[in-house]
């Protein structure tokens, strides 16, 4: 196995603002990233399926869940990862693997991570709050089946950063100090 280059493994749940910071990271450091849902739909693509439905694939075949997430594994863990790794499990992934990187859950309340899926997708509120509570309620079933922990727990993170009243900015430029801190 060769030397991991990840930097930093960026977490969160629906709306709460990871891709965003992710994208300000890559901006700021020149770094690369590598997004769950990049492998997700590169798979998809691979198998000739569409999104959708190879999301109804994954929701009645895990073992499509654990290929996709030993996939990522994998790219984390080679030579010449990218910088930034970003999904729901990617500190869990870097903590079990001995990645020496910073892992980063971002905390945002539900409401403000509605709000914040709303200016995205122009939806309502109610529809907003619902969405987010079902997928993260989906999620939390199929990770505790799949490997027996959520997201949100603590164990993994090097770092939670509570985002719920920061602007984008001001979680970037939290993220930077904590990431030179370290450095």
């Amino acid at each position: 196995m060769g030397v991991s280059m990840v930097k930093i493994t960026v977490s969160g749940h629906p709306g709460s603002g990871t891709s965003t910071l992710v994208s300000g990271l890559k901006e700021h450091y020149g770094w690369a990233s590598i997004n769950g849902g990049d492998v997700f739909r590169a798979e998809a693509k691979r198998r000739g399926m569409s999104l959708q439905d190879f999301g109804e694939l994954c929701k009645t075949d895990l073992d499509v869940d654990r290929e996709l997430d030993a996939l990522l594994r994998e790219r984390m863990s080679a030579e010449g990862a990218e910088d930034i790794v970003e999904s729901r499990l990617a500190g869990w992934w870097a903590y079990k693997l001995n990645l020496e990187c910073t892992r980063l859950w971002l905390e945002v309340e539900d409401l403000e991570r509605a709000r914040r899926v709303v200016a995205r997708e122009q939806c309502t509120l109610e529809e907003a709050l619902e969405a987010n509570t079902k997928r993260t309620a989906a999620d939390a079933e199929r990770f505790m089946e799949l490997y027996g922990l959520l997201p949100e727990q603590r164990e993994p993170y090097t770092i939670v950063l509570d985002g719920t009243n920061l602007s984008r900015e001001e979680i970037l430029a939290a993220a930077i100090e904590i990431l030179e801190a370290s450095a």
